[in-house]
């Protein structure tokens, strides 16, 4: 067992304080404290000192290979890419560069009609690196989903764009949408957009990974 702030986490058989062999193994751990602390806090708590010298081992290109990705639904999709976005971002401090390769690798696994970032740029949001049809570049505070969620500094999810108060039709073939915020020391520096050309496509599943996604990639604007 490793206990981490009252909780515990059962490891199966992978010994504690070993050396990890492999990228599998290596994932497998960073998982299964990621959703709790996340990987930059679990590395303070030092709780497994040389799998975190393992992974702060591993050069950028060696995780930037490919995303691998062989789950069988999306809750499993999302545990797989989780680990590897951590290592595909870990040692890049250009925030453009990590947008970019979060939006592609988030369109790679799960197809997603349009994923993309806007970023807080006095009193809008402005389109950032993302994957799909061309978009709005400019959205006010507060206006839309994206803004919503900007003012709001919650999750929105939207199972029908068509009945959202307000919202700003960038593509008609949108018909669903989730908007998770980047925050940073308790800011709002930017959002990450989802959308879908079915309805009712998002639920609680994506709006917790999603967010630890967002908390990995809002480090980036600290550099």
């Amino acid at each position: 067992m490793a206990i981490m702030a009252g909780k515990a986490y059962f490891i199966k058989s992978f010994p504690i304080g070993s050396v990890p062999k492999t990228k599998g193994e290596l994932s497998f751990v960073i998982l299964i404290n990621l959703p709790f602390t996340g990987i930059y806090e679990f590395a303070k708590l030092r709780i497994y000192p040389k799998i975190y010298t393992f992974a702060s081992s591993l050069k950028y290109s060696e995780m930037a290979e490919e995303i691998i990705s062989k789950g069988e639904n999306k809750k499993e999709k999302y545990e797989e890419l989780l680990p590897q976005i951590a290592s595909l971002l870990e040692g890049e401090t250009d925030v453009v560069a990590n947008m970019a390769n979060v939006a592609a690798a988030l369109k790679q696994v799960f197809g997603f009609f349009w994923v993309g970032f806007y970023v807080v740029k006095g009193d809008k949001l402005v389109l950032a690196p993302f994957q799909g049809p061309i978009a709005c570049t400019r959205i006010g505070y507060g206006k839309g989903v994206c803004g919503t969620a900007w003012k709001e500094k919650k999750t929105q999810l939207v199972p029908d764009v068509d009945k959202f108060p307000g919202h700003i039709a960038c593509s008609s073939d949108s018909k669903s949408e989730i908007v998770v915020p980047v925050i940073l020391n308790g800011t709002v520096v930017a959002v990450l957009d989802v959308d879908s050309e079915l309805l009712d496509s998002f639920d609680d599943t994506d709006a917790r990974y999603l967010t630890m996604i967002t908390e990995i990639l809002a480090i980036s604007f600290t550099a």
